[in-house]
Parts: structure tokens; sequence; C-alpha cells
């Protein structure tokens, strides 16, 4: 067991799980609760001193890919937004790219995904199309690569807020872009909203083809069906244990 992120409303419910736990490991270890509105948890950091609102920080994770990526960026290296028009397209006739720079441009994708999963879904479509190139990225991918850590240059102290409004209002947006990608596959995105800020957001290729835009969007709300359910069982069997709203 570890990185374990118990809450409840009662604070003496916290007090005894982590009684509970000493007993159960703390022959092992010690058991160490962290309390008050800062956590540091999985690399992130939660940020609970805005009454209402959670924020979530991964500034040191970006100030890594910006300053120990594969390319030198000064202050005013910046682009306003993670990616251009031609982020999908695909140039042919580039120039593979070397082992080393391979290794490079797939160190910064995996970077990117963790950041944008959790602290950064401003970025996600973006590392999204990235991620499909890793096998054989060439020199087109390699100045897209350099754009989004531009862009980050630019927003390094930017980070997700979350604030929900109603327990018991969940609003999911699905959208899809129709065969955006050189093999004709399509594009699903995804997000869920509480109020504020995206609580669950999902960019992602599609793994069939389709042939028109009709079915391309029943296989995007089918890709995020599966989140959406899971979504709404969680906070009813959740929220109905602490609240009763449901």
């Amino acid at each position: 067991m570890d990185d374990v992120a118990p809450s409840h409303k009662n604070r003496k419910v916290n007090d005894k799980f982590l009684e509970w736990l000493n007993k159960k490991y703390g022959s092992i270890k010690a058991v160490k609760a962290s309390r008050g509105d800062r956590h540091k948890y999985l690399g992130m950091e939660i940020d609970f001193k805005k009454r209402g609102c959670v924020r979530f920080k991964q500034f040191g994770k970006v100030e890594d890919m910006i300053d120990n990526g594969p390319v030198k960026l000064e202050k005013s290296d910046t682009a306003m937004t993670p990616a251009s028009s031609d982020l999908i397209s695909k140039d042919d006739d580039a120039k593979i790219l070397s082992k080393q720079r391979k290794e490079q441009y797939h160190n910064i994708v995996a970077k990117g995904i963790f950041v944008a999963k959790r602290s950064r879904p401003d970025i996600q479509p973006t590392v999204a199309v990235l991620a499909t190139r890793v096998k054989e990225p060439n020199e087109s991918d390699w100045k897209k690569i350099v754009r989004l850590l531009k862009y980050l240059n630019r927003t390094r102290q930017k980070c997700l807020t979350l604030r929900v409004d109603k327990l018991n209002l969940l609003k999911w947006y699905v959208d899809v872009s129709f065969a955006v990608h050189p093999d004709f596959k399509s594009h699903t995105g995804g997000v869920l909203t509480m109020g504020h800020g995206a609580l669950i957001s999902m960019s992602r290729k599609q793994k069939l083809n389709t042939r028109n835009t009709c079915e391309a969007e029943l296989v995007g709300a089918d890709d995020m069906s599966i989140l959406i359910l899971w979504t709404k069982l969680f906070l009813e069997e959740s929220v109905i244990q602490s609240t009763g709203i449901f």
C-alpha cells in the first residue's frame, strides 16, 4: 500500500483509519498522514487554499520538460497555443529522426501524457496526436514537439482548477472530428465538468475507420460511455453514503 488519499467529512474517521493502518502495517514502517490545505500526491501538488476550489499543480514537471528538454528555450521563445492548424497532418516526405532524437521525442511525449492527464488538459489533444507518431517520428513531428514546449514555456504557471456547483449534476461534452488522421481515422474528445474545470477529459484517436460523420459520432459516444457510466455510478455510491443527495 502506498499513496492512499482517504477523505471524510468527519475528521475522526480519518484518525481512526490512520490508527488502523499503523496497527496493520506499522511494524513494517510507520504510516504517516499529511493534513492541511496543501498536499504532495503522485507527482502533483493539490492545493485547497481557496475556499470551494481545488487546484492541481505540476510546475516542477513542466519546468523539467522545458529546461531539460531536447531544445534550449529562452524566456522569449513562446507560442500562443500548444499546436498549429497542421497538428494532425503528416508529412511523409520529412526525414525520419535519428535514434537519439527519437528517444528525446518519446521522452517528451511520455512526460506530456503524465502532465496532461493530471493538471494540464489544455495540452491533451496535442499530446494525444504526437503519441501516435512515437514509432517513426520525423522532422515535421519534431517541430510540433518544439511548438508544444514553447507553449509550456509561456504557460509554466498554469494549473487545473476545479469547482463543483452541484453534486447531482454531471455535464459531459463529447465530440468527434471525422477522418482527420492520415489513415482516415477519426478523433474523439470528451470532458466532464460539474461547475468549473475538467474533472475528467479524454482526447484520442479512434481505433477503427468509419464511413461517415454519423458513424464516427457513434464510435466517439461509445469511447466515452464507459467513463460516463462509471462516473455516475461512482458518485451515486460515494455521495449517497456521505450526503444522501442522489
